[in-house]
């Protein structure tokens, strides 16, 4: 037992939680190897073996499964004793760590900026992809995303900034062709679709009074993206569907015009959210109470 730390003991317990190396080496922000060899270590020195591994998998043994029965109690004690003496900086400082989407950093970035400028000695790296990912495995402290794509399993604070996905269309490709008066006339229109970072088509969804439909669209052009979709609209190749934020200034010059106004009414757009099973950092709990407020002033 000579030279076992709390580390050490801490890498036993996330790679039980996570059943994955990687994932687990990602919580806590080491390499894969280092974390096999701390793991390994941790065996050699109990003389017993606490994980089996095969090539896709790892499972804990009984040996370590009585070891983090009673291990686990005291590490959560422990985390909770030093985020309660966290809690007690008169100013939050160090790294939050948030993910996002493009759009979304598009959206939040305000916030942020306002964010850093009320707390000089916290730092915010903002990480953007397209997928969704598993924020607790990538060691992120919390996520901004849409919030029908949260997971249940997280606590999730709307930062007020409704979102709306509108249809399109320009002027002279409308010329001379009847105006659609419901989601079944898109069908007799060429409609340009968009992929999204995941490689599937972006689905129209629509609703009204209650009434929510998809509308499969023909057309002849698939865009990389929904920008790429609007850029065709704007060239007349026919009807987009997308954010209303990306075409809002298209539709005050007269550019784009909308169409199906009623069928398209806007939705929760971009929320905060991150583990319920966490007691939030300073910092953290620190941006939570600042998106608070940010989402009062801005209402």
């Amino acid at each position: 037992m000579s030279g076992m730390t709390l580390a050490d003991l801490r890498a036993v317990s996330v790679l039980e939680a996570t059943g994955s190396f990687r994932a687990a080496a990602g919580e806590l922000g080491i390499a894969v190897s280092s974390l096999s060899h701390q793991v390994a270590n941790v065996e050699k020195r109990l003389g017993i073996r606490l994980f089996n591994r095969t090539t896709r998998s790892v499972s804990v043994t009984e040996a370590g499964e009585a070891l983090l029965n009673k291990v686990r109690p005291a590490l959560n004690e422990i985390d909770t004793a030093l985020l309660a003496v966290d809690q007690l900086r008169s100013v939050p400082a160090g790294l939050l760590r948030l993910n996002t989407s493009e759009g979304g950093a598009e959206r939040v970035l305000p916030l942020v900026l306002d964010f850093l400028a009320s707390y000089p000695e916290m730092k915010v790296d903002l990480v953007t992809e397209g997928r969704l990912v598993d924020i607790v495995a990538q060691g992120f402290d919390a996520g901004l995303r849409l919030q029908e794509v949260v997971p249940k399993d997280m606590i999730c604070v709307s930062l007020g900034q409704t979102e709306s996905f509108v249809l399109v269309a320009s002027p002279i490709y409308l010329q001379g062709k009847p105006l659609p008066k419901s989601p079944g006339d898109l069908l007799q229109h060429e409609c340009v679709r968009a992929r999204l970072p995941s490689g599937s088509l972006v689905t129209w969804e629509m609703e009204r009074n209650g009434e929510t439909l998809s509308v499969d669209v023909k057309g002849r052009l698939i865009a990389g993206s929904t920008e790429l979709s609007v850029l065709a609209a704007r060239q007349h190749a026919g009807i987009a569907y997308a954010s209303l934020r990306a075409v809002e200034q298209d539709l005050a010059t007269g550019a784009l015009i909308q169409l199906l106004h009623d069928w398209t009414p806007p939705y929760p757009g971009i929320c905060l959210y991150y583990p319920s099973s966490r007691l939030p950092s300073a910092g953290l709990r620190a941006f939570i109470d600042h998106a608070a407020r940010w989402r009062r002033e801005h209402r």
